[in-house]
């Protein structure tokens, strides 16, 4: 497949890949994380899509889709890099334990395409999120919950 037809998986997938191989992405402390970037991403979009989701769930999986591919967020991509998806990972976290919190986690795992356990891996990522982000990392999630609960 060319470089002009790669989706934003594919692009996400390759970069952090490829960064992954660096000396910087292997002595960094969240590689283990942002390796998973894509498959997070992959799994907030088969189920902003699944049928068994509510439309509530799916606005928020929506809304942290579109926060995964924008440029603009508190720790820019185009600054720093793949660690700069250390937030978007962050919130897709958030969102996901939400979901599973309200519905079935059974309709998360079907979807999930990584390799670690889906609900280890949200929980993992949960308890060392305000260090991945630091202190913005509240303001995310205040943000967040107010225009969801509109």
């Amino acid at each position: 497949m060319s470089k002009q037809n790669d989706d934003f998986y594919q692009k996400l997938r390759k970069k952090i890949r490829n960064w992954a191989q660096t000396e910087d992405g292997k002595t960094n402390k969240w590689s283990e994380y942002l390796m998973a970037a894509p498959d997070l991403f992959h799994l907030l979009c088969k189920l902003s899509i699944d049928s068994k989701v509510s439309a509530k769930e799916k606005a928020k999986l929506i809304a942290a889709i579109t926060y995964f591919v924008s440029p603009i967020d508190l720790v820019p991509e185009l600054i720093l890099g793949p660690v700069g998806y250390v937030d978007d990972i962050a919130l897709a976290a958030y969102v996901l334990n939400n979901l599973i919190n309200k519905t079935d986690s059974e309709i998360v795992k079907k979807h999930w395409a990584g390799d670690k356990d889906i609900l280890i891996l949200i929980s993992n990522i949960l308890a060392i999120a305000d260090e991945m982000v630091g202190v913005k990392w509240k303001e995310i999630i205040k943000k967040f919950k107010n225009s969801n609960n509109k």
